[in-house]
């Protein structure tokens, strides 16, 4: 007796790439945590910023500053623009800006989310924006508090998030390019 006979091959499986070695079960299963996790942090990251904005809002009056720490002030303004005030006054442009930057990101996301700590720029930098995306849509700008000193324009946590969140992706792209380099 010899060993079982193989099935057939239904006719143009073999053509499409049915004959090659399945996907991983590991790969999949680390994107869809990696999302997961991204998404965790997306939803921290909202919440502490509009909790932080609504206290700013509830307790300090606009035009007054409040000292927080040596040479940071706690201020009520509003933004027009972009983090840090870039793009004032151009509700369209910032849309589309904001809507293009979050789809590139999240396109690279998804072909490198099982790079480890991949997750956590994505979600820092999405929930940042969604952050401010929110308060455009209920106030027409965005709720700044954070004033340093030098002329340095105010901001808030979400601003914040974007800019760590951008600063670690690169840090990770970078890894990884000199990473592969070796």
């Amino acid at each position: 007796m010899g060993s079982p006979p193989t099935p057939p091959i239904a006719p143009g499986l073999a053509a499409r790439g049915a004959d090659r070695e399945p996907a991983r079960p590991g790969r999949s299963s680390r994107a869809a945590f990696a999302w997961l996790r991204a998404a965790g942090v997306l939803v921290l990251v909202v919440v502490v910023d509009q909790v932080s904005k609504r206290a700013v809002e509830r307790s300090i009056v606009p035009g007054e500053e409040h000292r927080f720490l040596p040479g940071v002030q706690l201020v009520d303004t509003r933004n027009h623009g972009v983090a840090f005030g870039f793009l004032p006054g151009d509700h369209v442009a910032v849309t589309i800006l904001v809507s293009l930057a979050l789809l590139a990101l999240l396109a690279y996301f998804a072909t490198h989310a099982t790079r480890a700590l991949m997750w956590l720029p994505t979600g820092m930098i999405a929930g940042g924006a969604c952050g401010n995306i929110l308060d455009r849509l209920r106030h027409g700008s965005v709720t700044d508090f954070v004033k340093l000193p030098l002329g340095w324009p105010p901001f808030n946590l979400a601003d914040a998030s974007i800019t760590l969140g951008i600063l670690i992706l690169f840090l990770l792209v970078d890894h990884a390019r000199h990473a592969g380099d070796r």
